[in-house]
């Protein structure tokens, strides 16, 4: 006698529709085009792709608001002009101190 004869399976096991349905999960979860790898990395692309979007609906409101400050007031506009573009009236003088990148001992 072989060794795989002497092997003792349930019943169930030897049942035709029990190995029908564990060849269609087999193949679902990993012989299938859209198998359950894909389907995590799928998943993870999209959350990733959420957070971008909240993150980016959220500068989209900054923005926002600081375009209608900036649009509320002459002042704050040369404000914004002086710190951003670095501009300057004719009879003043500019100064820009760029601090060094490099540690001295």
């Amino acid at each position: 006698m072989s060794k795989f004869q002497s092997i003792k399976l349930p019943k169930f096991v030897k049942n035709k529709f029990f190995i029908a349905a564990a060849a269609f999960v087999i193949w679902i979860c990993f012989l299938d085009k859209i198998n359950l790898m894909y389907q995590y990395q799928f998943r993870s692309e999209e959350l990733k792709l959420e957070a971008q979007k909240a993150f980016f609906i959220k500068e989209i409101q900054q923005t926002k608001e600081e375009q209608q400050e900036l649009l509320s007031s002459p002042e704050k506009q040369e404000k914004f002009a002086r710190e951003k573009y670095l501009m300057k009236k004719d009879e003043e003088d500019l100064f820009i101190i760029v601090p060094s990148t490099t540690a001295k001992p």
